[in-house]
């Protein structure tokens, strides 16, 4: 489905990056991944994906910072030439109460989910227009269209990006550019592996269909949003939350 194809994976090493990494290699695309500080996480998902026959490369880089960004994003070209499809998953969190919720925390989080993702389309913008065709994938969250208590900085960061992937549909569709939104509910992963058991019990009794989605689940529907059989799909936020926020 994505022969022939090279995807950038922003936060590729662990989680649901690391998921799509693999998905998007089995599906046949090469894959360039970038971490912020685990480089054996990432070095251990390129070797796996390697291990299909597809290639993969790994990139340091702290996508907040525009510059550093940039200097990656050019790496990248020099080493694949051309790139088809990117996918803005980094993230932290910092959770807490608003009311003792500090400013980095509240800064930090909008720096790395948000700003970005806006650095990572803004340094592949033109390379994307100039080949006239392209995915690129945000990962949003049900907590940008719903809010959650505790996630003031996550939620507002995953909104922006809500906005952000709208936006971006709209001016670069006439060049055969796609830009979409997943928007994760509560997944299997080391993020929500450090929730206390009060509230996973919690989560379970909101979502209808009473579990956790699987990082591989987010995988299948990005790699559908990358392939060609996605075409006439824009400007969307596609929700994969086992009806959590019907």
């Amino acid at each position: 489905m994505l022969s022939n194809k090279n995807a950038v994976i922003t936060g590729g090493g662990r989680g649901i990056g690391r998921a799509i990494a693999i998905e998007f290699a089995k599906n046949g695309a090469s894959v360039a991944l970038i971490y912020g500080g685990n480089k054996e996480a990432a070095e251990n998902t390129a070797e796996e994906i390697r291990g299909l026959g597809v290639r993969a490369e790994i990139f340091r880089c702290d996508v907040s910072c525009f510059d550093e960004a940039k200097r990656t994003v050019d790496e990248i070209l020099k080493e694949f030439t051309h790139i088809d499809i990117l996918v803005n998953n980094a993230g932290i969190t910092r959770d807490g109460l608003l009311l003792s919720m500090d400013e980095d925390s509240f800064s930090r989080v909008l720096d790395i989910n948000l700003k970005g993702s806006f650095n990572m389309i803004r340094h592949l913008y033109s390379h994307m227009m100039k080949q006239r065709k392209g995915r690129i994938i945000n990962i949003s969250s049900v907590s940008g269209l719903m809010g959650n208590p505790g996630q003031a900085n996550y939620s507002s960061a995953k909104a922006g990006i809500i906005g952000l992937t709208k936006t971006v549909a709209k001016e670069l569709a006439g060049r055969n550019v796609t830009c979409n939104a997943i928007a994760p509910g509560f997944i299997e992963t080391d993020m929500t592996g450090s929730l206390s058991e009060k509230i996973k019990e919690s989560a379970m009794g909101a979502i209808p269909l009473k579990r956790m989605g699987k990082p591989e689940e987010v995988a299948k529907l990005a790699a559908f949003l990358a392939s060609d059989d996605s075409s006439y799909i824009t400007g969307e936020v596609i929700k994969i939350d086992g009806g959590l926020y019907i």
